[in-house]
């Protein structure tokens, strides 16, 4: 049950900072760095962060996070679904 809270967190967190990071690139303020982006993503939040690439369209000129967010996403996936 830890898991699954843990997982839901950080896959919210990680559409959010995809949301605030294409905010900030629009203002042209300061913004998340990409290993941020992609540690939330290691961490359990790659379904979020894919989803938040695709509803806001950010990140998806870079071919490392088009596609490996998604794969992340996907052995997040697996992985939870073994774990419960």
């Amino acid at each position: 049950m830890i898991w699954l809270v843990i997982y839901l967190i950080m896959n919210i967190m990680g559409l959010i900072i995809m949301g605030i990071d294409k905010k900030r690139a629009i203002k042209q303020q300061y913004r998340i760095r990409e290993r941020t982006l992609w540690l939330v993503a290691l961490f359990g939040g790659a379904v979020g962060t894919t989803i938040g690439m695709k509803l806001f369209h950010h990140k998806t000129r870079h071919l490392s996070f088009k596609i490996g967010f998604p794969l992340l996403a996907i052995l997040d996936l697996i992985l939870m679904m073994f774990f419960v």
